[in-house]
Order: structure tokens, then C-alpha cells, then sequence
């Protein structure tokens, strides 16, 4: 059995990052995957925030850009899921679906999920219409009507990025009354392209290519252009429960710099961040596990082991 230098746990932008890092630091590297790779861009169309690509780049695009990149360097990739780790005796140990790994580092980057509204209608649309980050489609709806589900500040924040470029926003929520807080609602009802739309749920997404509107369970139909879920996010990170320090919401915490309280185990991306939730500061956070991985391993006079 190969010992890895360093096993890599997700395959994002974090988790691709992390790899043409830690390979080029000649770390003999193995990044898990997942049977389904690349994170939340897969589920992209055009992206137009990414630092070099003037004329915007397809989600699916940059990620098998991203594994070509890891893979020339030397990173080991494996599309499977990973059911269980352990993390008490040195070398630490990863189970998958097709066997087990053992690594001296390990950089957990399994993000994050946005949460669907569980359509059909809903899930046939995302990236026609559909979308979860104000931030990277909000450009699309220039001029345009769209629509925002939520009652958080998450969704209070959506809205206000896309009063910027939509012409009217409106929010539906399915209570009579926001959960954000109170400055941020003052600045939704204050907003004069903002419409609020109380003790509404959202059934239907209408349109075939798409959207066109939204249906609500009461019967009424609201015509649109856009719809953005903004109801939350959810950090995968169930099979680390035990293994390492979760907050409150189920995210993955750091101690010290990158590492989490597990010594030798770090944290990149999504999983840990649930502010800024961007490709680019994802693929910010594998750099730094990369290089804090790679001073760990040197401190502690790890060299590369191959059986």
C-alpha cells in the first residue's frame, strides 16, 4: 500500500488548487474526487468572474482545465467517494468506495451544497435562469425581472446585488415575516426596484428552455425572467463528524492558520467558508493549505515513502 504525502478530499477549485500546489512541491499527492467531480461549477454555465478568461469561461470548461493542470503535475486523481476517515494514528487513513488510503496530510476541500427547492422544474432550468450566487449571474439579468426565495440575510444580500443590473426584484418567502436581521430588512423594504411577497411557496418553475415565471402553491403565477435560491447552504462535511471541530452549522473550523484542531489535517474552501462562497477565494484557501501542508510536512521531517 502506498503512504501518500498528502491525500486531497474534494475536487473543486479548492481541491484542484490544492494539488498543482502540493504536487509542484514535489509531495507525492492523491486527490478523492468523488464519483461526481468539480463542485458547484459543474452546475455552472458562463463564468465571468474568473481572473484570466476576458471573454468569461464555461463552468464545466474551467474545471477540466483545472484537473488537466493537477494531473500534468504529477497528482494522482481518483473519482471515488469517500465513505469514511480516521484520523488518530499516524498515517491517517481514508476509506472509499474502492479501498483505502493512507496519507501523512490530509486537506479536506468537499465544500459545500447549495439547497434546492427539490423541483424538477427547478433542477432542469439551474444555469438557464436558475441560479444560487447573485454575485456570478447577476450580470445576465440586465434590464430584466427576477425573482429571489428566501428569508435570511443570504437572500437579503442576493437581492440587493441584483438591483444593480435587474430592473424589478422581487422576494417571495414562504412565512409572513423575514428571519434577516433588522438592518438588513430596513434596507429591502427601503429599496425602490425591491417587491416583498409574504406566505408564498414556490411549486412550479415555468419555462422549457428557460425560465419565464415561477408558480406559486396558492395558484398564482408571477412571470420572471430569473429565479435565485437563496435558502441556505449545507457544508459537506457529514462524514467528518467526530473527526474534526464543526461550528454550529455544520462547517468545518480552523485552529491554526489552514489546519484544523487535528494536527497534520487542514481545511480549504467551501467547507469552511460560508461567507464569500467564490471560486476564486476557493482556489485562495487550497493555496494556503498547500503551502501550510507543505511546511508541516517539512517541520516535521516527513519525506516521501513509496511502497
Amino acid at each position: 500500500m502506498t503512504t501518500y504525502d498528502v491525500i486531497i478530499i474534494g475536487s473543486g477549485p479548492a481541491g484542484l488548487t490544492t494539488g498543482i500546489y502540493t504536487s509542484r512541491a514535489n509531495l507525492k499527492t492523491l486527490l478523492l474526487a468523488g464519483e461526481k467531480w468539480g463542485g458547484q461549477l459543474q452546475l455552472t454555465t458562463l463564468v465571468e468572474n474568473y481572473p484570466g478568461f476576458p471573454e468569461g469561461i464555461q463552468g464545466p470548461d474551467l474545471m477540466t482545465n483545472m484537473r488537466k493542470q493537477a494531473e500534468k503535475f504529477g497528482v494522482q486523481i481518483m473519482d471515488e467517494n469517500v465513505t469514511g476517515v480516521e484520523f488518530i494514528n499516524k498515517p491517517y487513513r481514508t476509506n472509499t468506495t474502492n479501498g483505502t488510503y493512507m496519507g501523512k496530510a490530509i486537506i479536506i476541500a468537499t465544500g459545500a451544497e447549495f439547497k434546492w427547492l427539490g423541483l424538477p422544474s427547478e433542477q432542469k432550468l439551474i444555469g438557464r435562469g436558475v441560479s444560487s450566487c447573485a454575485t456570478c449571474d447577476a450580470a445576465f439579468f440586465k434590464d430584466k425581472k427576477v425573482v429571489v426565495v428566501g428569508g435570511g440575510d443570504a437572500a437579503m444580500e442576493e437581492a440587493l446585488v441584483l438591483t444593480k443590473f435587474a430592473s424589478e426584484v422581487t422576494i417571495v418567502h414562504r412565512r409572513g415575516e423575514f428571519r434577516a436581521s433588522k438592518i438588513m430588512q430596513d434596507r429591502i423594504m427601503s429599496h425602490p426596484k425591491i417587491k416583498v411577497e409574504f406566505n408564498v411557496e414556490v411549486v412550479e418553475v415555468l419555462g422549457e428552455n428557460k425560465v419565464e415565471g415561477v408558480k406559486f402553491k396558492n395558484g398564482e403565477t408571477l412571470y420572471c425572467d430569473g429565479l435565485f435560491v437563496a435558502i441556505g447552504h449545507s457544508p459537506a462535511t457529514k462524514i467528518f463528524e467526530g473527526k474534526i471541530d464543526l461550528d454550529e452549522k455544520k462547517y468545518a473550523t480552523r485552529k491554526f492558520k489552514t489546519m484544523s484542531n487535528v494536527e497534520g489535517v487542514f481545511v480549504a474552501g467551501d467547507v469552511h467558508d460560508h461567507v464569500y462562497r467564490q471560486a476564486i477565494t476557493a482556489a485562495g484557501y487550497g493555496c494556503e493549505a498547500a503551502i501550510d501542508a507543505d511546511r508541516w510536512l517539512t517541520e516535521n521531517g516527513h519525506t516521501v515513502v513509496i511502497q
